[in-house]
C-alpha cells in the first residue's frame, strides 16, 4: 500500500487535563518518555558570523547534491536580528533557473505560527478571547454534526493542538470528526486552524488574505509573502521536485489556508522570527504566552486514534510553536512538509540566535540535522521525533544504487553486505515500501516489483507488504501474481480495505 505523505507530521502523544487557562498538566502515573538519539552539537553562539557563513556557503552545494535537493534558501539570525540570507541552486531542476534572495517557496505548515502571531494582536485588542468557544463567535455546528463537544473547542486548543479534531479529515468526508474531549491530549490539527480562520474572517469582515497582510506583513516588511498565489510567483517561486529531483509544478494556491498555504522568501519569514525573538507587535506578556508550555508532547504527532504515549522531558507545544526545554534554554520550532517541498525553522529564545530553511524537495529535510548543527547547534529532540530519512540512510543508499545499476544487480550486492551489518544500518520494511513506489512513480515497474519482493521475503507477515507487490504486479499487467498477493495480504490481514477493493477489481467483481 502506497506510504502516506508526512504532511502530518510528526510529533506527538500527550497529557490530557489541559485546563482553559493552565499551562502543562500531566496524567498520574503516566511515565516520561525515555531520551532518544537525536542532534547535540555545541551552539555555535561563539562563532563568528563571518565564519559561520563561509562554512555553510561551502557545505551546503555539497549537501544539495548528495540529497539530490535542487534549490534551498537560508537565512541567520543572531542577537534577534536577521544578519544572511542566501540562496542555493536551482528553482527548477530542468530549466536550472538559479535560486535568489528573492525566490519564493512554500511555508507549508510554518504558517501555522504566523497565523497564531496575528490571532495573538486580535486577543491583545480584545476582539478575541483565548478560552471562548469559538462557537460563541461563529454560531452554528461547522462540520462537526451534532457533537457537543464543539462548544469545548477554543482559540488556545486551536493553536496548541489540542481541538481532537485530525490533521486533515478523509478526502470526501462532509463531517470533521472530533476524536476525543478537546483539551485532553496533543494531536497535531490543521483542521482546527481552518475553523479558527473562519472565526476570525467573521470578527474582523475581512477576506483572510487581507486580514494577515494588515495584521503582519505590511506590519513586518514581508513583502514577497503571501497566503495565496500572485501573478509575479510565476517568475519567483519554486517548483516543487519529488525526490528524483523531476519537477512536479508550482501549487499555485487560489484559497488560502491559514494551516498551510503561506508562500515566502527565507528573508521575509526570518523578519517574523526577529519579531518573535524580540517581542515585536505584541505586548511582553501576550508575547510571552505564546512562547509558554500548554500542552506536554510525546511519541507521536497524530494521536487521534490511540491512548497518549510516553511524555517527553523536553517537548511540549506553545500557541503555535513547538517548544522545546534543554539545557540551553527554550527554543522554539516547527517543520513544514507540503509533499515536494520542505522547511524548518528553529529558534533558541535566550541566545537570540536561529535559521529557517526552504527546500524545494521531497528530499529537503533529509539534510537538516546537517544544516542546523552548522548553523546554530544544540541539543534538538524535535528532530528525532519527526524522524525524517537522513540522506545518508542505508535505505537512501539502496535507491541511489538501483538508480544507478538496476534492481537486480544492487539487490543481490545488497542482500550478501548487509550479512555483516547490524539491523540499524539494514533497510526497515517502510523505507523498502517507499522505494519501491518511487520506482513505481518512475515507470521503473520490473525494478519496483523487485523491491516489493524483497520487503514480502523479509517480512512474510506483513500485509502491506504483499498489498504494495500485488500492486505492481496489477501495474505491469501480471493478473494472476497480483491477484495471489492480494490475497495473501487479505488473509494476513481480513481489514486492509485496499487489497479487498482490487482484489474485486482484479476478479471483476
Amino acid at each position: 500500500m502506497k506510504p502516506s505523505l508526512k504532511s502530518f507530521l510528526p510529533v506527538a502523544i500527550v497529557t490530557g487535563g489541559l485546563m482553559l487557562s493552565s499551562p502543562i498538566k500531566s496524567i498520574a502515573g503516566q511515565r516520561e518518555m525515555p531520551r532518544v538519539r537525536t542532534l547535540s552539537a555545541p551552539l555555535q553562539t561563539k562563532a563568528k558570523k563571518d565564519d559561520l557563513i563561509a562554512r555553510l556557503e561551502r557545505s551546503i552545494p555539497q549537501l544539495l547534491t548528495d540529497a539530490d535537493v535542487p534549490g534551498l534558501s537560508i537565512a541567520l539570525l543572531r542577537d534577534g536580528e536577521l544578519v544572511w540570507q542566501r540562496g542555493f541552486g536551482v528553482r527548477n531542476f530542468v530549466t536550472k533557473e538559479p535560486v535568489t534572495d528573492d525566490t519564493v517557496f512554500e511555508a507549508a505548515s510554518l504558517s501555522k505560527p504566523v497565523f497564531a502571531y496575528a490571532v495573538l494582536k486580535l486577543v491583545e485588542s480584545g476582539k478575541l478571547d483565548l478560552d471562548t468557544p469559538l462557537n460563541k463567535y461563529l454560531p452554528g455546528t461547522y462540520d462537526v454534526g451534532e457533537d457537543a463537544r464543539l462548544s469545548q473547542v477554543t482559540a488556545r486548543r486551536v493553536l496548541s493542538h489540542t481541538t481532537g479534531f485530525p490533521n486533515w479529515r478523509p478526502r470526501g468526508d462532509s463531517v470533521l470528526k472530533i476524536h476525543f474531549t478537546p483539551g485532553e491530549r496533543f494531536s497535531y490539527s490543521g483542521e482546527g486552524f481552518v475553523y479558527l480562520a473562519k472565526v476570525v474572517e467573521h470578527l474582523t469582515d475581512e477576506k483572510f488574505e487581507a486580514f494577515m497582510k494588515r495584521m503582519v506583513f505590511d506590519q513586518l516588511g514581508m513583502s514577497n509573502s503571501s497566503f495565496v498565489w500572485r501573478d509575479e510567483y510565476d517568475k519567483l517561486k519554486i517548483y516543487r521536485h519529488d525526490s528524483v529531483s523531476a519537477p512536479t509544478g508550482q501549487n499555485k494556491v487560489t484559497t488560502a489556508n491559514a494551516a498551510a498555504s503561506l508562500q515566502t522568501t527565507a528573508r521575509d519569514y526570518g523578519r517574523f522570527v526577529a519579531a518573535i525573538l524580540k517581542g515585536t507587535g505584541l505586548k511582553k506578556e501576550i508575547a510571552k504566552l505564546m512562547l509558554t508550555p500548554q500542552i506536554k508532547v510525546g511519541e507521536s504527532i497524530n494521536s487521534v486514534a490511540r491512548p497518549a504515549g510516553a511524555l517527553s522531558p523536553h517537548l511540549s507545544w506553545g500557541l503555535g510553536w513547538g517548544l522545546q526545554n534543554t539545557d540551553e534554554g527554550t527554543s522554539f520550532w516547527h517543520w513544514g512538509d507540503n509533499g515536494d517541498s520542505k522547511a524548518y525553522v528553529v529558534a533558541f529564545n535566550k541566545q537570540q540566535t536561529g535559521v529557517v530553511v526552504f527546500t524545494n524537495s521531497a528530499n529537503g529535510l533529509s539534510i537538516i540535522r546537517e544544516i542546523i548543527s552548522g548553523s546554530v547547534g544544540g541539543f534538538h529532540p524535535a528532530l528525532a521525533l519527526l524522524n525524517y530519512e537522513s540522506y545518508t540512510s542505508p535505505g537512501r543508499i539502496l535507491f541511489k544504487s538501483i538508480l544507478a545499476k538496476g534492481a537486480d544487480a544492487a539487490l543481490r550486492e545488497y542482500r550478501e553486505q548487509r550479512k555483516a551489518r547490524p539491523a540499524s544500518e539494514t533497510v526497515n520494511e517502510a523505507q523498502t515500501n517507499r522505494i519501491g513506489y518511487n520506482l513505481l512513480g518512475m515507470k521503473k515497474v520490473r525494478d519496483a516489483i523487485e523491491v516489493f519482493k524483497l520487503n514480502v521475503e523479509d517480512y512474510p507477515q506483513s500485509s502491506n507488504a504483499y498489498d504494495s507487490l500485488g500492486e505492481a504486479y496489477m501495474v505491469n499487467g501480471d493478473k494472476e501474481p497480483a491477484i495471489k498477493n492480494y490475497q495473501r495480504s487479505i488473509e494476513l490481514n481480513p481489514d486492509n480495505t485496499n487489497s479487498v477493493e482490487m482484489l474485486k477489481k482484479l476478479q471483476g467483481k
